[in-house]
């Protein structure tokens, strides 16, 4: 039972480790899809900025210590002195995202970088990551992203590329590109913790494991003992507490075969309780159950060996096996188990003449290997038995071969 204990408890393990590695699997790809979806929505606001901003022609806005006019901005119009202390100038689609990229960096770590093959401005340059996303787009590639660290909590890389449309032209024209070009792309790079996910994962678990296994062992152990119980009853007499004939059974097939096999002696002994039958008619049945667990405990405690071996054969009959034992051993236990009985000093009106309980013993024993089977030493007992209740009860008789 013990080893059904151990391998549930491996299986609940193997279980609960595949479940963590599958749900830790669906958790990261969840995870990626979200962090995919969050950095294409901000790619999509940029270019919402940018759609406005190129619509308009570009935003006038003041000249400031941040925002100095553009120098790669080529434009009829690029400043406007409103006055002494106001000058307008203009922020095209790509200044404003630097300018974005700038805040956002300040705000929330969230870097923009537009980029191209082609840029006009040194610092657009793009780097290797963003190259070889810029000609995956060239090659019909919509967007690219992934988790840089390797694991939760980022950075985040996300780019998609900027199509040429007619109010890009203004600018992007002289470059070449036509309308539905890929001119270039916008790259995005965030932290990204989803929150204690992956801990809430290994807490649940193992919790789970532990729960799991705590119930498995308590389960087992309860059934272990209910077997343990099953186990008892089918082997022991439930009156005495000593074996019963099932268990002699077993017991005799061993002790027989390994007598044959090493050559050893192996005596029985068979004993009856002399006139049960009155004694539960003149004293009843509840003295009868007693006076049954005094003499098996009796019987028990003369034989003195490990290896012998008391059970209850069936109603009052009582078999002892006694290996390594000649007949002469067993006459000698014999003997003592029927002085133990009449020690006893249970009385018993209806045997005559000592007016105590007392038991009749056969005694047989296969000493060279002579008998074919047990059957055949159980036989010689109950015969030995019935030639002693025939000659006057309270006494042993020893099988003699004819």
């Amino acid at each position: 039972m013990k080893k059904n204990i151990v391998i549930a408890c491996v299986i609940w393990i193997i279980l609960t480790l595949v479940s963590f590695l599958w749900n830790n699997y669906n958790l990261e790809r969840d995870l990626d899809r979200l962090a995919f979806q969050v950095a294409r929505t901000h790619f999509q606001q940029i270019v919402l900025f940018r759609a406005w901003n190129a619509m308009h022609g570009g935003v006038y806005v003041p000249v400031t210590a941040d925002t100095q006019p553009n120098p790669w901005l080529e434009t009829e119009i690029r400043d406007i002195k409103v006055s002494s202390k106001l000058t307008l100038t203009k922020v095209n689609p790509a200044f404003m995202t630097r300018q974005v990229s700038e805040i956002a960096v300040k705000k929330k770590d969230v870097k923009f970088h537009i980029t191209s093959l082609n840029p006009l401005r040194p610092e657009n340059r793009p780097t290797a990551r963003e190259e070889a996303a810029l000609r995956e787009f060239e090659n019909g590639k919509k967007e690219t992203g992934l988790m840089l660290s390797g694991s939760r909590g980022g950075p985040f890389f996300y780019m998609a590329p900027l199509v040429t449309e007619e109010s890009c032209l203004a600018c992007h024209a002289k470059q070449g590109y036509r309308v539905g070009d890929i001119r270039g792309g916008i790259s995005i790079m965030m932290p990204f913790n989803p929150g204690p996910h992956i801990l809430w994962l290994i807490l649940g678990h193992t919790l789970g494991l532990f729960a799991g296994l705590g119930g498995i062992i308590f389960a087992g152990n309860r059934l272990d003992r209910a077997y343990s119980v099953i186990q008892r009853q089918a082997l022991f007499d439930a009156l005495t507490g000593i074996p019963n004939r099932r268990s002699f059974s077993e017991r005799i097939m061993q002790e027989f075969n390994r007598s044959r096999r090493d050559r050893r002696p192996l005596s029985i002994i068979m004993g009856d309780i002399d006139h049960f039958k009155q004694f539960n008619d003149l004293y009843g049945h509840s003295s009868g159950d007693d006076c049954l667990r005094s003499v098996a405990q009796a019987i028990e405690r003369t034989l003195k060996r490990p290896g012998d071996f008391c059970a209850r054969y069936g109603g009052e009959e009582f078999i002892i096996i006694l290996p390594d034992t000649a007949i002469q051993g067993a006459v000698v236990i014999a003997e003592e188990i029927r002085r133990n009985i009449i020690a006893l000093d249970i009385p018993h009106e209806k045997s005559v003449p000592q007016k105590k309980v007392s038991i009749s013993l056969g005694v047989a024993g296969d000493e060279n290997n002579q008998f074919i089977s047990h059957e055949d030493l159980l036989k010689m007992a109950d015969e030995a038995l019935y030639l002693a209740k025939e000659n006057g009860r309270n006494r042993f008789e020893v099988y003699k071969r004819q």
